[in-house]
């Protein structure tokens, strides 16, 4: 390790991980099609939540969450999921409400898990949300930060691309954050369908890019690392039957090179045989090396959504309980795909079902 990678000790923080993110209401037809269904399941889920909620509900450590919600009772109903994930609801901003949403509202995301050659699908209906107008001023990042004390930080991509002032939040939120000495993770995250209307890929770049020198750990998959941040991602085909590990080495590397201020890199490596069979690994850079977690092949996927958060819920974990990046790797795999078999956005895993994952263990019945 270098000098410079050091994580605060629980006892000077009242938080050991904090997420700023878009929280949204998912509706789930289940194994019907969105455009087919008539009833839905609710859920709650957004890519930078997830994984404060996975490091809550399955690992046990104090998080909170970072958003906005417009104050009405579809913003009061995603508020109960979050406290029933046990996430910390302090740093909610509530926002009043016009009575029928034309200058503020919550987000909704219908989400289709997907089966066989049917892949999975998402409809964000997300547009003039609480969360995507925050702006920076408004969230009070050296009481949380300085006074409060942070361990770890975790933001990401959708979020950033939300508007044109979430970028400036994130920035803002990690300006505060290096103050402070709090560890920076990142999450990709390249969602075509938020930046088509805002400038395309070469947007993405230029935000991303410019939030990158902030970031200690950035977290991504092959598309995130080659849209986002402009890298080259040779010898790794669209379909990724054959994982190969070399080529995303390879990409990681140009990361590194690009971006020496990156403590840890990591990515996972999904090979998508089917949307109900994805070959499944992970690869982590730290200090000079890498480490790979096991590959899984034709892992049964139920529901893939939230799977990379999961991997990152895990990975986070594995640094923040003192372990090396193998057994952060190792974790971060286990719980994704953990995560992949059951429904909703987050992990219903337990530690203990993760450990015995990530320690080779078996789908055997446990009695």
């Amino acid at each position: 390790m270098t000098s410079e990678w050091t994580i605060k000790s629980p006892g000077n923080c009242r938080y050991d991980a904090v997420s700023l993110g878009e929280v949204m209401l998912r509706l789930d037809p289940g194994e019907e099609r969105i455009h087919t269904a008539r009833s839905f399941r609710a859920w709650e889920g957004g890519g930078e939540y997830n994984v404060a909620r996975g490091l809550r509900r399955c690992f046990d450590l104090r998080t909170a969450v970072v958003t906005a919600f417009a104050d009405n009772p579809v913003g009061r109903l995603i508020e109960d999921f979050i406290l029933q994930g046990g996430v910390d609801t302090s740093w909610i901003q509530w926002v009043p409400y016009d009575g029928i949403g034309r200058t503020v509202r919550n987000g909704l995301n219908f989400t289709e898990r997907g089966f066989g050659v049917r892949g999975a699908a998402g409809c964000s209906d997300r547009g003039h949300t609480a969360a995507s107008q925050l702006k920076p001023g408004e969230i009070d990042w050296e009481e949380l930060f300085g006074v409060e004390g942070v361990r770890w930080f975790h933001t990401g991509g959708i979020f950033a691309a939300l508007s044109e002032t979430t970028a400036d939040v994130v920035l803002e939120a990690m300006a505060a954050a290096r103050r402070h000495k709090t560890v920076i993770s990142y999450d990709l995250n390249y969602r075509p369908s938020l930046w088509k209307s805002i400038g395309g890929v070469e947007r993405a770049r230029a935000v991303n890019r410019a939030i990158a020198p902030y970031v200690d750990v950035m977290i991504g998959n092959e598309e995130d690392f080659s849209a986002a941040l402009g890298l080259e991602v040779e010898g790794v085909d669209e379909k990724l039957v054959d994982l190969d590990v070399g080529s995303f080495k390879r990409m990681i590397a140009q990361a590194v090179a690009g971006f020496p201020n990156f403590r840890v890199v990591a990515t996972t490596l999904r090979g998508v045989r089917s949307a109900s069979l994805n070959d499944w690994g992970a690869v982590c850079w730290h200090s000079g090396q890498f480490y790979e977690a096991p590959q899984r092949r034709d892992l049964a996927i139920l529901d893939r959504v939230g799977g990379g958060d999961s991997f990152a819920s895990g990975l986070i974990y594995g640094f923040l309980s003192g372990g090396d990046a193998q057994r952060a790797v190792d974790l971060g795999a286990a719980h994704g795909a953990l995560a992949m078999t059951t429904p909703g956005d987050t992990s219903t895993a337990t530690l203990k079902e993760v450990e015995h994952l990530a320690a080779g263990g078996s789908a055997r019945v446990q009695r």
